[in-house]
């Protein structure tokens, strides 16, 4: 079985976290997942959500994406190119799949991403990174988060931490909108 981002390169067998069994590239240091072997592997592990807004800057920062990531991958088993899934954490990077062979839907994670995945507890719900909602909720999520540090930057951290404060009380108020509809009149003055 060849490497998928280095066909001249056999991948030898290995064992990854819980006994997973795995392949492994002794060039670019990746690991194969068959598909069988992955179905087979989280039929014994329990079937808990992971919310999108619990990975906003989960994994160190000092994590740094392998130069291979930027290759496509071709599946070890049928040939094709893989399909790229985003990882979006502080520094992104891509977990592939294979969708085209009958191989089970293998996974490949460049170095370093298998261990990245564990740690934000979504190594045993890949298929969640290949949907286009879960994807949607991510970046979702860094938009808000984005636009929160630009209010900080704007304002300052004590004024912002205020209205951070006065929109979560005005989220959960029943007549929440009429505060909100008053702070836009105030501020909606010819200028």
């Amino acid at each position: 079985m060849k490497s998928p981002k280095n066909r001249n390169v056999e991948l030898v067998e290995t064992v990854l976290s819980d006994n997973l069994p795995a392949y492994h590239c002794p060039d670019c240091q990746g690991n194969w997942i068959p598909g069988d072997n992955y179905d087979a592997w989280r039929a014994h592990k329990p079937q808990e959500t992971v919310d999108p807004r619990l990975i906003r800057g989960a994994w160190a920062e000092d994590f740094v994406p392998s130069e291979y990531d930027k290759k496509a991958g071709l599946c070890p088993t049928c040939g094709r190119y893989l399909t790229r899934a985003k990882v979006m954490v502080k520094n992104p990077f891509y977990v592939e799949r294979c969708h085209s062979c009958g191989g089970g839907g293998g996974i490949w994670c460049d170095e370093g991403e298998w261990e990245v995945l564990e740690s934000l507890g979504l190594h045993d719900k890949v298929e969640l990174l290949f949907s286009a909602q879960w994807q949607a909720e991510v970046r979702s999520v860094q938009y808000a988060e984005k636009e929160r540090e630009a209010l900080i930057e704007k304002l300052g951290a004590q004024l912002a931490e205020h209205i951070f404060e006065l929109a979560e009380v005005l989220e959960s108020h029943p007549n929440g909108d009429f505060g909100v509809s008053y702070l836009m009149r105030r501020f909606d003055k010819p200028q």
